[in-house]
């Protein structure tokens, strides 16, 4: 594809912080719209005519939109097949890094969301994941497989797993086992990473106070 320029939409100290670490681990080529969260830019008209839901991050690719991390990680990763961070159709690792990218979504996120806000957890026979601590241990079993969330091969699912994980952990959502601080470590000390978490810094820096 000739015109691989998308128009990604991201806030600081926000999920699209994933997204911006994998735009620097494909070299992607897309021009910035920086929302203030703090200002309730994601609320405004402009943003909501794009994402109702008034969440981030969204990207916009000849003329195509798409929202929801695990659909942009997706999208991003096919769009640079040359970087080979997302296995093809046909790779051995295909149904696995779909699995785990949906395992994301469905499982781990709901679980952390109810945890941090303490709600009651759902009977596992009604719960989108089951229960808390079967996802936490499921994630630590395969992760321990290592370096990586598949073994020996890096891809984009590496990059969202490792930063949520960063997170999550330093808000106390998720156990600090030693295997999720050190697959965590390794993910965020990649230069990519480091860049975004640099340029994010500075975007938060030059942002008005609310």
């Amino acid at each position: 594809m000739s015109n691989r320029k998308v128009t990604f939409f991201h806030a600081t100290q926000s999920r699209s912080a994933s997204t911006l670490a994998l735009m620097e681990e494909l070299g992607a080529d897309y021009e910035l719209k920086v929302l203030d969260l703090k200002n309730n830019e994601q609320r405004g008209p402009e943003y909501l005519a794009i994402n109702p839901l008034g969440k981030v991050p969204a990207i916009v690719h000849d003329g195509a939109l798409v929202t929801e991390r695990i659909a942009i990680t997706l999208y991003l990763a096919d769009l640079y097949p040359e970087k080979a961070l997302a296995p093809a159709i046909g790779d051995a690792l295909r149904g696995p890094y779909l699995r785990w990218l949906a395992f994301y979504a469905a499982c781990f996120e709901p679980a952390i969301v109810d945890k941090i806000n303490q709600h009651t957890p759902p009977v596992p026979s009604s719960s989108p994941y089951g229960d808390y601590d079967t996802v936490i241990n499921t994630l630590a079993k395969q992760l321990e497989k290592g370096p990586w969330l598949l073994g020996e091969r890096f891809i984009a699912a590496d990059v969202l797993w490792g930063t949520a994980l960063r997170w999550t952990m330093m808000v106390g959502a998720v156990p600090k086992l030693p295997v999720f601080e050190q697959y965590a470590a390794r993910v965020c000390d990649r230069p990519a990473v480091q860049r975004a978490s640099e340029f994010d810094a500075r975007l938060l820096a030059q942002q008005p106070a609310a």
